[in-house]
């Protein structure tokens, strides 16, 4: 599998700056983008969009990893790939075509992602596994802020390592939620390849160097 990579959530980023603070995190040693897409509905936030996808699409060297947290996805999955996404997550919760939905992004050359809530059984989402690149596991309630981390999501992680041992699609496995220098070594420890963390990267100084020594201390 791929070595350990930091996906910084660009909503805890300075949006007067969105494009500096891209350039920022990148050159601290992010390895993709996170973009959370909520439409007030199927979580009672509303956040990023296309149009904000489009414009930071040209200012990242790095690929835009982007959850959709948004009911029928399928109206939308031509629009998001074209403004930029390079995976492209889906909640199994969300449509009533799941299957098709993952088709549908791979066919439109993106990579498809699959994701459930903590309360949904892992065995939700068992038989899409050949379908997809990656699986979020979230590790706090989609939509709502302040939360803890929830250790027992660790168990669904661990399960999707020996799941993965035998299944040829090697999908990644991403956490999202209440990461910070100490829950980061959980995930790890569980077998994560990706970290979903937002103030944890962009706290502090709005600086390379200190962005820098934010994602190594999660690493």
């Amino acid at each position: 599998m791929n070595k350990k990579m930091i996906s910084p959530s660009i909503l805890s980023a300075d949006f007067s700056e969105l494009g500096l603070e891209i350039e920022r995190v990148e050159k601290s040693g992010a390895g993709w983008l996170h973009v959370d897409v909520m439409d007030g509905n199927f979580v009672p936030n509303l956040t990023l969009g296309m149009p904000v996808i489009k414009s930071v699409k040209p200012r990242s060297k790095i690929p835009l990893d982007v959850h959709l947290m948004i009911e029928r996805p399928e109206r939308y999955i031509e629009e998001f790939i074209s403004a930029g996404a390079d995976y492209l997550t889906i909640h199994v919760e969300s449509t009533t075509d799941v299957e098709g939905c993952l088709k549908k992004i791979r066919n439109l050359k993106c990579k498809p992602g699959i994701t459930l809530r903590p309360k949904t059984d892992l065995k939700e989402i068992e038989k899409y596994l050949p379908l997809v690149d990656l699986v979020l596991i979230m590790s706090v309630e989609p939509g709502f802020g302040g939360q803890s981390f929830m250790d027992e999501q660790l168990e669904k992680v661990k399960r999707l390592v020996e799941i993965r041992k035998t299944n040829p699609t090697k999908f990644l496995i991403e956490i999202d939620g209440g990461v910070n220098i100490e829950t980061a070594k959980l995930c790890w420890a569980a077998g994560c390849d990706v970290l979903v963390a937002g103030s944890a990267v962009f706290k502090g100084e709005k600086t390379i160097a200190n962005y820098t020594k934010n994602i190594e201390s999660l690493l």
